[in-house]
């Protein structure tokens, strides 16, 4: 049976999965790439984009967790703010997101938005697709487009607070990074009593990065 998915999903200490002040530039805002550090010098980092024979990285603690994101995924869902950074209606359909040509993805791609958009064929088997519905029907459709396969949500926060809401997700990794960013966007708030709908377990990590995961009981 088709499972739902959050792999890699980084907050600090204080639980901001996200900096302030979006944008073009700063897809994490104030944040930069603090939240991601220990996840760029793995194995599963270096091999996105183009196939390598030898992506080089490191294979460790950090890696072994990266690594899951993409194993039996058909589809994903994720939130406007990860495809970019505009509000509102749509004012520039030539851009089409920060991921380039060739996203990492390889699947059908399910964009929350209230502007809904004609889809966008990429290379490598991506396509976006931008939905105006909640979480339960864009479950739906992206569980019918990924054909049994389960189905990835990609973020950010208030993505994955929506569907942890509507007790929707059956597995969740954070890893929980140390840094203290202040402000942003925070995961945990309004899911108090979350732990008791899942298993948990820790590993900590020589980056000092802890990962949790949560596997529904």
């Amino acid at each position: 049976m088709s499972r739902v998915r959050i792999h890699n999903f980084s907050v600090s200490l204080d639980g901001f999965g996200t900096g302030e002040g979006q944008t073009l530039e700063e897809p994490f805002g104030h944040a930069g790439t603090r939240l991601h550090q220990w996840f760029f010098p793995t194995r599963t980092f270096r091999g996105l984009g183009e196939p390598q024979d030898d992506p080089g990285g490191s294979t460790g603690v950090d890696d072994a967790f990266a690594s899951g994101w993409d194993r039996g995924i058909g589809a994903e869902i994720m939130g406007r703010n990860k495809f970019g950074p505009q509000r509102g209606p749509w004012a520039d359909h030539e851009w089409k997101g920060w991921w380039g040509d060739n996203p990492p993805f390889h699947t059908p791609v399910f964009v929350l938005t209230h502007h809904p958009r004609p889809p966008i064929e990429m290379e490598g088997g991506t396509t976006f697709h931008f939905v105006d519905v909640g979480p339960a029907e864009a479950l739906r459709v992206a569980q019918e487009a990924a054909g049994g396969l389960d189905v990835r949500i990609g973020g950010g926060p208030s993505t994955v607070k929506e569907f942890l809401a509507a007790d929707l997700v059956d597995y969740m990794h954070v890893a929980i990074v140390p840094i203290v960013l202040g402000r942003g966007e925070r995961l945990w708030d309004g899911l108090e009593g979350l732990e008791t709908q899942f298993d948990m377990q820790s590993a900590n990590s020589p980056s000092g990065v802890t990962h949790l995961t949560f596997s529904r009981r």
